[in-house]
C-alpha cells in the first residue's frame, strides 16, 4: 500500500465539539448523532435513554451478585460496547466524508483535559466518564489519514467560553449549560457550535504554524533546522 497524500485544507477547517448532550456537533451545524448517520439510531435524546435504561438494568443486577445475574452484566456491557464503537464509527465516516466533500481539514480537541472542560449535571457524568473520546478521536484521525485530509488536535482551553466572533473569554458568555451568549459583542448561539467554531479555528492556525513558514518570511523551525550547515568537527 502507498503513502496517502494530505490534500491542504484550501477551505479551512471543520471544528468538531464532543460533549454529553450532544455527541459531536460541528462547526458546520451538524449534531451527531441525527438524521445524516445511518442505522436505527438517529438521535442523542435516543442515546441518552437507552444508556440510562442500561444502567439501571445494571444496578439491579448488581445488587442481585448471583452468577446469572454476572453473565447478563457481562452481555449488557458487550451491548453498549458495540453501540458506541458503531457511533463513534458513523461519527467519524460522515465528518471525514464532509470535509472531504467541501476541502476542509478536520479539528477536534486534544483529549488532555477534555473531561474537566466538558460541563455535566450530576446524572450525566457517569455518561460524560464512560463515552470513549479517544475512540472518536482515533477513527476520525485514521478515517482523515486514509482520505488524505488534514488533521489536527487543539488545545481545548476555553472553547466553551470564547468568542468567536470578536475573542472575548469569559465564564459569564455562558449563562446556561447550552447556551452562548458573548458580553463583549452579543454574539449568541448554541453552546457546543460555538465551541466547535472555535475549535475550527485553531485548526487553521494550527496547520498554518506546523506547515507554512512565517508571515515575516523567516524560514519555519524545521526548515530552520534542514537549512543549517553541519558544525564541523574542529570547531571555529
Amino acid at each position: 500500500m502507498g503513502e496517502h497524500r494530505t490534500s491542504e485544507p484550501v477551505n479551512g477547517f471543520v471544528g468538531v465539539d464532543q460533549g454529553v448532550a450532544n455527541l459531536a456537533v460541528t462547526s458546520d451545524g451538524a449534531v451527531l448523532p441525527g438524521p445524516a448517520l445511518s442505522g436505527p439510531i438517529h438521535g442523542n435524546g435516543h442515546v441518552r435513554t437507552l444508556r440510562e435504561r442500561r444502567h439501571r438494568q445494571r444496578r439491579r443486577l448488581q445488587a442481585k451478585g448471583t452468577p446469572a445475574a454476572r453473565r447478563v452484566l457481562r452481555r449488557l456491557s458487550g451491548r453498549e460496547h458495540r453501540m458506541m464503537t458503531d457511533l463513534n464509527h458513523q461519527i467519524s465516516k460522515y465528518v471525514v466524508r464532509e470535509a472531504e466533500r467541501t476541502g476542509q481539514g478536520i479539528a477536534l480537541e486534544e483529549l488532555q483535559g477534555i473531561r474537566g472542560r466538558v460541563r455535566a449535571h450530576r446524572l450525566q457524568r457517569r455518561t460524560l466518564h464512560n463515552w470513549a473520546f479517544a475512540q472518536q478521536i482515533a477513527f476520525t484521525r485514521y478515517k482523515a489519514e486514509r482520505a488524505g485530509v488534514a488533521f489536527m488536535l487543539v488545545d481545548p482551553a476555553y472553547t466553551s467560553q470564547a468568542c468567536p466572533d470578536c475573542g472575548y473569554v469569559a465564564r459569564a458568555n455562558r449563562p446556561a449549560r447550552g447556551r452562548f451568549v458573548c458580553t463583549g459583542c452579543g454574539l449568541a448561539g448554541h453552546a457546543d457550535h460555538i465551541a466547535a467554531r472555535n475549535i475550527a479555528a485553531r485548526g487553521v492556525t494550527g496547520w498554518a504554524a506546523v506547515n507554512q513558514p512565517h508571515a515575516t518570511g523567516l524560514p519555519s523551525a524545521r526548515r530552520d533546522r534542514e537549512s543549517k550547515p553541519p558544525a564541523s568537527a574542529g570547531g571555529s
